[in-house]
Protein backbone atom coordinates (compact mmCIF):
# COMPACT_ATOMS: atom_id res chain seq x y z
CA UNK A 1 0.00 0.00 0.00
CA UNK A 2 1.11 3.78 -0.69
CA UNK A 3 -0.71 6.73 -0.09
CA UNK A 4 -0.82 8.93 -2.97
CA UNK A 5 -1.54 12.71 -3.21
CA UNK A 6 -4.71 12.55 -5.20
CA UNK A 7 -6.95 10.25 -7.20
CA UNK A 8 -5.86 12.22 -10.91
CA UNK A 9 -5.16 10.09 -13.41
CA UNK A 10 -1.50 11.29 -13.72
CA UNK A 11 -0.82 9.84 -10.45
CA UNK A 12 -2.90 6.61 -10.70
CA UNK A 13 -1.12 6.01 -13.50
CA UNK A 14 2.01 6.71 -12.59
CA UNK A 15 1.71 4.56 -9.77
CA UNK A 16 0.18 1.88 -12.03
CA UNK A 17 3.24 1.86 -13.95
CA UNK A 18 5.62 1.99 -11.28
CA UNK A 19 4.35 -0.70 -9.27
CA UNK A 20 2.66 -3.39 -11.57
CA UNK A 21 3.70 -6.26 -13.55
CA UNK A 22 3.86 -5.74 -17.50
CA UNK A 23 1.31 -7.64 -19.32
CA UNK A 24 -0.68 -8.12 -15.93
CA UNK A 25 -4.54 -7.78 -15.81
CA UNK A 26 -5.55 -4.71 -13.49
CA UNK A 27 -9.43 -4.30 -12.44
CA UNK A 28 -10.56 -1.06 -11.31
CA UNK A 29 -14.20 0.59 -10.71
CA UNK A 30 -15.51 3.45 -13.50
CA UNK A 31 -13.47 6.51 -12.08
CA UNK A 32 -11.97 8.65 -14.52
CA UNK A 33 -8.89 8.94 -12.79
CA UNK A 34 -8.03 4.98 -14.33
CA UNK A 35 -8.83 5.55 -17.71
CA UNK A 36 -5.16 5.85 -18.69
CA UNK A 37 -4.37 2.52 -17.41
CA UNK A 38 -5.19 0.83 -20.59
CA UNK A 39 -2.98 2.68 -23.04
CA UNK A 40 -0.16 0.93 -21.49
CA UNK A 41 1.05 -2.44 -21.13
CA UNK A 42 -2.10 -3.74 -19.00
CA UNK A 43 -5.49 -5.49 -19.76
CA UNK A 44 -7.79 -3.20 -18.15
CA UNK A 45 -10.52 -4.58 -16.71
CA UNK A 46 -13.39 -1.81 -15.70
CA UNK A 47 -16.43 -2.60 -13.31
CA UNK A 48 -19.03 0.20 -13.23
CA UNK A 49 -20.13 -0.47 -10.07
CA UNK A 50 -22.60 2.58 -9.88
CA UNK A 51 -24.99 0.95 -13.01
CA UNK A 52 -24.57 -3.02 -11.61
CA UNK A 53 -27.47 -4.26 -9.19
CA UNK A 54 -24.76 -5.82 -7.41
CA UNK A 55 -22.65 -3.44 -4.20
CA UNK A 56 -19.21 -2.79 -4.56
CA UNK A 57 -18.01 -5.33 -2.10
CA UNK A 58 -20.10 -8.22 -3.78
CA UNK A 59 -18.26 -7.12 -6.93
CA UNK A 60 -15.01 -6.44 -6.23
CA UNK A 61 -14.89 -8.43 -2.99
CA UNK A 62 -10.77 -8.43 -2.22
CA UNK A 63 -10.41 -4.42 -2.04
CA UNK A 64 -13.64 -4.31 0.26
CA UNK A 65 -11.56 -6.76 1.93
CA UNK A 66 -8.26 -5.38 2.60
CA UNK A 67 -9.79 -2.17 3.08
CA UNK A 68 -12.25 -3.08 5.98
CA UNK A 69 -9.41 -5.14 7.56
CA UNK A 70 -7.08 -2.09 7.69
CA UNK A 71 -10.03 0.11 8.92
CA UNK A 72 -10.66 -2.27 11.44
CA UNK A 73 -6.80 -2.54 12.39
CA UNK A 74 -6.53 0.90 12.81
CA UNK A 75 -9.29 1.65 14.90
CA UNK A 76 -8.53 -1.41 16.73
CA UNK A 77 -5.00 -1.66 17.35
CA UNK A 78 -3.96 2.11 17.02
CA UNK A 79 -7.33 3.43 18.20
CA UNK A 80 -7.53 5.55 15.59
CA UNK A 81 -4.80 6.92 16.77
CA UNK A 82 -2.28 7.50 13.72
CA UNK A 83 -0.47 10.47 12.53
CA UNK A 84 -0.41 11.79 9.12
CA UNK A 85 3.45 11.90 9.15
CA UNK A 86 3.40 8.03 10.26
CA UNK A 87 0.60 6.47 8.46
CA UNK A 88 3.02 5.32 5.78
CA UNK A 89 4.80 3.47 7.83
CA UNK A 90 1.29 2.12 9.45
CA UNK A 91 0.35 0.67 5.52
CA UNK A 92 3.86 -1.18 5.51
CA UNK A 93 3.19 -3.14 8.80
CA UNK A 94 -0.30 -3.78 7.82
CA UNK A 95 0.51 -5.53 4.41
CA UNK A 96 3.34 -7.08 6.10
CA UNK A 97 1.23 -8.46 8.53
CA UNK A 98 -1.24 -9.46 6.11
CA UNK A 99 1.08 -10.76 2.96
CA UNK A 100 1.56 -13.28 6.12
CA UNK A 101 -1.01 -13.84 8.06
CA UNK A 102 -1.63 -17.45 6.93
CA UNK A 103 2.41 -18.48 7.44
CA UNK A 104 2.57 -21.88 8.39
CA UNK A 105 6.10 -20.96 9.21
CA UNK A 106 5.66 -18.13 12.43
CA UNK A 107 10.33 -18.10 13.00
CA UNK A 108 10.17 -17.35 8.83
CA UNK A 109 8.16 -13.83 9.83
CA UNK A 110 10.76 -12.79 12.49
CA UNK A 111 13.47 -13.78 10.43
CA UNK A 112 12.09 -11.56 7.63
CA UNK A 113 11.24 -8.67 10.01
CA UNK A 114 15.08 -9.02 10.59
CA UNK A 115 16.04 -9.46 7.13
CA UNK A 116 14.36 -6.13 6.25
CA UNK A 117 15.85 -3.99 8.93
CA UNK A 118 19.15 -4.87 8.25
CA UNK A 119 18.79 -3.82 4.35
CA UNK A 120 16.77 -0.74 5.53
CA UNK A 121 19.19 2.25 6.27
CA UNK A 122 18.98 3.21 10.21
CA UNK A 123 17.06 5.88 11.18
CA UNK A 124 17.39 8.15 14.40
CA UNK A 125 14.73 7.87 17.20
CA UNK A 126 13.62 11.73 16.61
CA UNK A 127 12.95 10.87 12.55
CA UNK A 128 10.57 8.43 14.30
CA UNK A 129 8.75 10.56 16.22
CA UNK A 130 6.45 13.20 15.23
CA UNK A 131 5.09 16.28 17.58
CA UNK A 132 1.92 16.53 15.44
CA UNK A 133 -0.95 15.88 17.20
CA UNK A 134 -2.85 15.58 13.58
CA UNK A 135 -4.75 12.24 13.11
CA UNK A 136 -6.30 10.73 10.85
CA UNK A 137 -9.58 8.50 11.90
CA UNK A 138 -11.11 6.29 9.35
CA UNK A 139 -14.47 5.79 9.61
CA UNK A 140 -15.91 2.90 11.16
CA UNK A 141 -18.45 1.69 8.66
CA UNK A 142 -17.65 0.36 5.50
CA UNK A 143 -19.46 2.52 3.41
CA UNK A 144 -18.66 2.93 -0.44
CA UNK A 145 -19.74 6.26 -0.51
CA UNK A 146 -16.65 8.62 -2.47
CA UNK A 147 -14.43 7.08 -4.58
CA UNK A 148 -11.20 9.19 -3.50
CA UNK A 149 -8.59 6.62 -2.00
CA UNK A 150 -6.32 7.71 0.08
CA UNK A 151 -3.99 5.10 -0.55
CA UNK A 152 -3.49 2.19 -3.18
CA UNK A 153 -2.68 -1.77 -3.11
CA UNK A 154 0.52 -2.62 -4.33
Amino acid sequence: MKRIPNASEKVLTDFVLKHVERGAEVHTDAWAGYNGIGCHRFDHVITNVATSEDPAHVLMPEVHRVVSLLKRWLLGTHQGGVSHEQLDYYLDEFTFRFNRRRSRHRGLLFYRLLEGAVATDPHPYKSLISESSRLIRPRAESGTEGHTPFFLIQ
